[in-house]
């Protein structure tokens, strides 16, 4: 389990990160959270225009810390990777604001909401463009495409920074954590897909919501496909020894597990259990899986 660093730490600051970024933790700590999320601002510093990465939860001193950030420059888009609700409720505050539009992922509305261990979603979040695939944000001396890379939720985008080689990844590749992937919206078909996505690209570095910059990007990545294929092995093994229901598998594949991020950890066994039964490898009947 990952240790929460000891405070103080920089909530409230904009922190200059790199030449055009600088980043501003949010007053949100947590198990699922780390020290809070990171918004980032991202544009010259003395330069007219830039955009809002991630404005996170809808708290007044931090919506504040983001505008100190601004420092009077025009905010020509409040960019969101997804709509968990520490990542977009400030939007709509910090769009009224600033006047800028919101732009990024696509609202999302679950047909149904199974029990949850992480951030649930934002309900409020209503954007004024929805950026696909490729497609770019531009300002002064800084361009921002959006990667799609659904997974850990179905509408989550990454940003490329074309000037720097940096990527905003969210919560898909994080600096403290891997990500949760949690039914039904959360797809861990797509999510090792989207992996797959960024180890075949060539970026410098990631800047996460959660936790340090990423300074060997493709070493990690390489390493998480690594870890979820492990996690898999290790439900295939547990799964040919004997059918069971999701909670007998943290036991063996959890050692010493925080009891609070147990449902997060059923979560995760429950993704890989769907994904192994589209592909014919495992079924389920009464909440009890087994093998093929």
């Amino acid at each position: 389990m990952v240790t929460i660093p000891p405070k103080p730490w920089p909530t409230g600051l904009a922190e200059d990160v790199e030449p055009l970024v600088k980043r501003v933790l949010a007053p949100n700590p947590s198990p699922y959270t780390f020290t809070g999320t990171q918004t980032y601002v991202v544009g010259e510093a003395h330069g007219p225009d830039c955009a809002v990465i991630d404005p996170g939860p809808n708290e007044p001193d931090h919506i504040d810390a983001i505008i100190a950030a601004v420092a009077g420059r025009r905010v020509l888009a409040i960019m969101c990777t997804h709509t968990h609700r520490d990542h977009s409720p400030a939007a709509a505050p910090l769009a009224a604001r600033t006047g800028a539009p919101i732009v990024g992922c696509a609202p999302l509305v679950l047909k149904s909401d199974l029990p949850r261990a992480d951030e649930s979603f934002d309900a409020t979040y209503a954007p004024d463009r929805v950026l696909l695939d490729g497609e770019a944000m531009r300002g002064t001396g800084w361009t921002l495409t959006a990667v799609a890379t659904p997974g850990h939720t179905s509408n989550h985008l990454c940003f490329a920074l074309e000037e720097s080689g940096a990527l905003f990844t969210g919560d898909h590749v994080m600096g403290w954590s891997t990500s949760v992937v949690i039914p039904p919206d959360g797809d861990m078909g797509d999510y090792m897909a989207s992996l797959e996505k960024l180890l075949a690209r060539e970026d410098r570095v990631y800047h996460s919501a959660h936790g340090a910059a990423i300074e060997k990007p493709r070493q990690l990545v390489r390493g998480m496909i690594g870890h979820r294929r492990q996690r898999e092995n290790q439900i295939m093994r547990l799964l040919g020894e004997a059918a069971r229901p999701v909670s007998a598998f943290i036991p063996a594949m959890y050692k010493g597990l925080d009891e609070r991020l147990i449902p997060a950890a059923e979560m995760s066994v429950t993704a890989h259990l769907i994904d192994l039964e589209k592909r014919g490898m495992a079924s389920h009947k009464g909440g009890v899986w087994r093998s093929h």
